[in-house]
């Protein structure tokens, strides 16, 4: 298997595209992976700061505080949409880490979370696919239901609004779809 490059992951740009990773998800990995995908894409978090959640941060909890370890900022991540599902996914499990690996002592790799992304993926016919994947996808329908560039540019701690852009896959076909529809 070989390693996909951040340029090369794509955010899922359709409601079915989600809908078929999460059941693929599901079918084919199981409900760790599923919930690891879940918050990914309902929080903009990278894979570090996913993999290093315990149960404890979030049981009960519809936000949670955490800072990101690649900026050492502090960030505000908001789960009320998908805290039902969350609680009854840490009610089943009995490790401390809410991704924990097989040996239930640590959290699964940034590796294996790659490979069981990839592997969900390649089941339903969508590549393109990494870690990268849930950051992206999440800040692709953020911008895209709120047309707030600045604060997704904050959210996602990004220096430039234009690196916000180009990391969400927003191409210049879609820059020109978006100027054509305003038919002013």
């Amino acid at each position: 298997m070989t390693t996909t490059h951040i340029e090369d992951v794509q955010p899922l740009k359709t409601r079915e595209a989600i809908a078929d990773m999460k059941w693929s998800l599901k079918k084919w990995c199981g409900e760790r992976d599923y919930i690891l995908f879940t918050i990914g894409i309902n929080s903009g978090l990278r894979i570090s700061d996913l993999l290093k959640l315990k149960t404890e941060d979030l049981k009960g909890k519809k936000s949670i505080k955490i800072q990101e370890k690649k900026t050492k900022k502090p960030r505000t991540i908001h789960l009320d949409a998908i805290y039902d599902e969350i609680q009854s996914y840490i009610a089943s499990n009995t490790s401390e880490w809410m991704f924990p690996s097989r040996q239930g002592i640590k959290p699964i790799s940034p590796t294996q979370a790659y490979r069981q992304l990839v592997k969900a993926g390649e089941m339903v016919d969508i590549d393109s696919i990494g870690t990268h994947t849930m950051r992206k996808t999440f800040g692709y329908w953020h911008h895209r239901t709120h047309n707030n560039l600045a604060q997704l540019q904050g959210i996602l701690n990004h220096s430039s609004s234009q690196i916000t852009l180009r990391y969400i896959g927003m191409t210049e076909e879609e820059e020109r779809e978006s100027i054509i529809a305003l038919n002013l």
